[in-house]
């Protein structure tokens, strides 16, 4: 199947993206993680995008000029990238697996991932399906809380981690885990939005854990940028005004 979408980048406007069934469509929290990395790109950047799905966020780095390395545990999204690249006839490298296997020892200067992160009534991930893009253990915190163990290990001394994910599954988690992991995060980007199916269907769970109120129709989604703590501080008066809140 083939869809439009439009991701932040003159060259690009709004082109078909083509996709496999199963593999996360481009969304509100794709195009709000899109900005952030339009603006921290630059050209010649080793970039490594975490579960690249459609491969759209790759696709973003790569027409700022980066080289740009995409990963996917799926094989539906890691083909579905590689298809994409090759319309757009863009040179980026896809490979399918873990991180570790994908990129044995190397470093970038942006890592940057829209990972599952919707909290669900199942603790364990779901290893095949359509969910294995949105679910995000109990907390919705599961692949978060990889990522931000892994970045230091990720990023170059001057290396930028940008990260996209509900407030449901706990920003304040985010900050505290990548400041347990030596890095300094802050919020640069933020958006309301509407329930989709996948909350609309799993509010009463989500009430009765506490995690939105009676009534509650939107979610919040946050863009966490983190950078190793020396570099945050040289960064800080530069980026005050991008603060959301």
């Amino acid at each position: 199947m083939t869809e439009t979408v439009g991701l932040p980048n003159a060259r690009l406007g709004f082109r078909p993206l083509w996709r496999l069934p199963g593999v996360y469509s481009p969304q509100e929290d794709t195009l709000l993680l899109a900005r952030s990395v339009q603006s921290d790109v630059t050209a010649g950047m080793d970039v490594l995008d975490i579960g690249t799905g459609s491969g759209a966020l790759a696709l973003c780095a790569a027409l700022g000029g980066a080289r740009v390395t995409a990963v996917d545990v799926s094989w539906r999204a890691a083909l579905t990238a590689r298809v994409n690249a090759a319309r757009l006839r863009l040179p980026i490298t896809v490979r399918l697996g873990t991180v570790p296997q994908a990129v044995r020892g190397r470093r970038f200067d942006l890592v940057i991932s829209n990972p599952p992160y919707v909290p669900a009534p199942d603790a364990h991930l779901p290893r095949r399906g359509a969910a294995r893009s949105w679910d995000g253990g109990r907390d919705g915190r599961t692949v978060v809380d990889e990522i931000c163990a892994a970045a230091p290990a990720l990023l170059k001394p001057q290396g930028i981690l940008l990260l996209v994910h509900s407030a449901l599954a706990g920003t304040d988690a985010t900050l505290a885990r990548l400041a347990e992991a030596g890095l300094s995060g802050e919020i640069v980007a933020h958006a309301h939005i509407p329930f989709g199916p996948v909350l609309r269907s799993r509010r009463p769970w989500l009430v009765e854990q506490g995690l939105v109120e009676r009534g509650q129709l939107t979610e919040e989604l946050v863009v966490i940028r983190a950078a190793q703590q020396h570099r945050a501080a040289e960064d800080r008066p530069a980026h005050t005004s991008r603060e959301a809140r």
